[in-house]
Parts: C-alpha cells; structure tokens; sequence
C-alpha cells in the first residue's frame, strides 16, 4: 500500500507532532491518504492550510485527505465544508493510536461523519513520550504543549488547550537514547516553554529541567531551548545560562511589543523595562549571548508614538533575529473586537521593523568576521554557530558533526566559513 503523504504547516511542535502521526500511522497500516498538519497562528495561516489541502488534492485525486493541527481544532467546521477534505481529527486526538486504527483509506472515502474534534481544554497529558524527537543533525524534543495564558491576540490556547508537561525523568531519558543515536545537540520545544513544571508535583521550574539534563547527561555536547517568556525565566535558568557553556547563548523571546500600553492590551505579563532589564541581565551573565524575538506589527489602537516604541526595542534589547508579524485578527479573540489598524499602515509598519531586523543582523555577521567559531554543521555547506547564526562553508563538509571554523566573511545573511 502506498504510504500516506504528510504536509506540515507552522511551528517546530507541529512538525515533532507529524513525525509522531507517521509512527502512528504505519503501526496502525494507514496508507493510501493525505494528512494536512494545519497552523492556526493567523488568519493568513489558515488560508495557506486551505490552499495547501486544494493543492494537495489536484495533486492526489484518489487519495482521501485527513486536515488535523490548531486549524482544525479551532474551526473544524470551516474544514469540514471543504469538499477536498474527507476527516477532520483534533490535535489531541492526532496523537492516538486508535484514532489512526480507524483512518485506514478504504474507510474513509464516502462517510458522512467527517469531525473528530473533542474538547481540548479537557486534555491533562502531553504525548511527549510518543517518540525520540525528530530532525537530521539537531534533534528537538516536545517538553510541554498548551498555554494557560490568554493573550488578547492569541488563538493558540483554544488549539492546543492548557499547559500540560512532560516528567522530567521522561525527557532525560529521551535525551539520553537520543546522544546515543549521535545527536550532539538536543532542543527544547513547547508552546509556553517557562510554564514547564506548573503541572508536575512540587512544580518544577524550567531551570530545573535544565540543570538536570546537563548533570545526568554529561556527553550531550548542545543543550538548546527554544522561544521563552522572559519575564517567566527563573533563578536556576538565569544560573544555568551563566555557568553552563553547553547550553546555548541564543534565547528567542516571546516579547510581541515594545510598548506599555500595547502590551496591557495584549494581556501580557511583563512591560517594557522588563524585557530591557532581562536582556541586560542576561548578557551581563553571559555577554556572547544573542536574542531573538517576535513582534507584532500594527496590533489594535497601536499609533505611531506606541510603534515607535516596539521600534527602539531592537535596539534597547540588543536583539538580533526578529520574527515580524503583521497583525493579523483571530476570530473569537479580544483583539479582534479592538479598533483596527489600517492595513497599509500595519504593512508599512512591519517592513519598518524587518528593516531594523535586518540591520541588526548585519551588525552581528559583520562582529563574527575574523572569528574562530564552534559549528554544528547541518549539510554539506550548512551549519549554526552556538548562537544559532547560519554559516555557509565554501568547502563540503561531514553533516551532524561539530567542527571549528574560521569566518572569513558574511553575506547579510549568513556567516561564510
């Protein structure tokens, strides 16, 4: 039977998440389909997973197709109607077994009960254990799923419900077979990463898992952790980034605006001096350290006085790899019911900030030439610095291995080696 056809949109999560379904999928002897893992972040990602499942399907004729993933979850019905789309699955129900017992192709094709969505808000439990984390030359590895944060803006709390965590002990030993399968970096994935351990009992911090990865796992050569609050980052995280070379000085920062008011619009937990504060704090700890971080460009009543605010911030915060969002209303959020923005002004507004981005990143690539840096190569002429800054190498080099290298330049960018 053919094996099914797997199409990933959004983050990293979904993509751990398919590999899991692919698992899943071949233990239960499902072939034959398409299976659409749908982003919900914005309106313009739900178009995309529309337009996907079309071209999916002209390229598929016969095969039937499966939508799952936040989309589906949030507005499952909008997918239900397509007529390209034969099942719509949950994103906790993506994740079990007997779901895909019942997703054999023959199956499928002429039912009339299209939805399997439940109530996420229900789920206690992450999946976590379901496999060994997935990725060529990095392996990432599901920590925590779900948000119990309600950010004004924000949809992903009603397609990924609330925060659930995986036990320490079960991500060390994952860690472990995972540096015995060769990875020599490991990173940490979730939907609200500080919130790591709220769930467990005696509610560990994210610090904590950490600390105890680098202690029980001494050949792990790169520990990695993806997008954080940073107003949620605790003692021994902060500890952890000042003493520990193997974790990594690249810290991606879920900020979303630069300016106070905005942000208590957005509902979220910190204010401007805080993210200036945390940012200094930490290069003061650690001073090669680099931050990421995503903003939204033209959310609801922001004039050009707010703007000018999340402006500054690439420069207050010293960030270096920005995610510019366009904003972009959710249906059923608070925001959406906000005084809107013009959307030439949220356009013009967000090229602004990726202009500052990108200046930003010139200054970093332009500091790294004439450096000797630590390189986890990717390809054959790819790789990331400890700083998860991109190199090209002029000469082929063995994949999944970490090698030092001189940089001799930069294109704006990526680092040439």
């Amino acid at each position: 039977m053919k094996p099914p056809v797997f199409a990933t949109l959004g983050c990293r999560l979904n993509a751990y998440e398919t590999e899991a379904m692919k698992e899943l999928a071949a233990q239960a002897g499902v072939g034959g389909a398409v299976v659409v893992n749908t982003c919900a972040v914005t309106a313009e990602a739900v178009r995309k997973a529309k337009q996907e499942i079309r071209r999916l399907h002209r390229e598929n004729p016969d095969a039937p197709i499966i939508v799952t993933g936040c989309a589906a979850q949030t507005e499952p019905e909008t997918f239900a109607s397509m007529a390209e789309v034969n099942r719509v699955i949950g994103n906790h129900e993506k994740m079990l077994p007997d779901t895909w017992a019942g997703l054999r192709a023959p199956d499928l094709i002429g039912q009339t009960e299209k939805v399997q969505v439940d109530d996420i808000m229900s789920v206690k439990e992450t999946a976590g254990h379901l496999i060994d984390g997935f990725g060529r030359h990095r392996a990432y590895v599901q920590v925590q799923n779900g948000c119990d944060h309600r950010c004004t803006f924000c949809i992903i709390p009603y397609g990924r419900g609330n925060s659930r965590s995986v036990p320490a002990g079960v991500v060390v030993d994952q860690i472990k077979r995972l540096v015995g399968r060769g990875f020599n970096e490991i990173v940490l994935t979730g939907v609200d990463l500080t919130s790591w351990g709220a769930d467990l009992p005696g509610e560990p911090r994210l610090g904590n898992l950490v600390m105890r990865i680098l202690k029980l796992v001494p050949d792990l050569a790169r520990l990695r952790i993806s997008s954080i609050d940073s107003i949620e980052a605790d003692e021994n995280l902060m500890l952890a980034i000042a003493t520990e070379p193997r974790l990594m000085p690249h810290l991606h920062l879920s900020l979303q605006a630069g300016d106070d008011m905005v942000l208590k619009r957005m509902k979220r937990r910190h204010l401007r001096d805080d993210a200036i504060r945390f940012c200094e704090d930490a290069r003061k700890l650690r001073p090669e350290i680099v931050f990421g971080a995503d903003i939204i460009a033209g959310f609801p009543t922001e004039t050009e006085a707010m703007f000018e605010n999340s402006l500054r911030l690439v420069e207050d915060c010293g960030l270096t790899f920005l995610h510019v969002f366009p904003y972009s209303a959710r249906k059923g959020t608070p925001a959406a019911r906000m005084p809107a923005v013009h959307g030439p002004v949220i356009k013009e507004r967000a090229r602004r900030l990726r202009e500052a981005g990108s200046a930003a990143l010139s200054r970093h690539l332009q500091a790294n030439v004439g450096q000797r840096r630590m390189i986890l190569t990717e390809g054959p002429h790819a790789g990331r610095t400890e700083t998860f800054t991109e190199v090209h190498f002029d000469a082929p080099q063995p994949e999944g291995t970490l090698l030092s290298a001189d940089i001799r330049g930069h294109d704006g960018a990526r680092l040439l080696a």
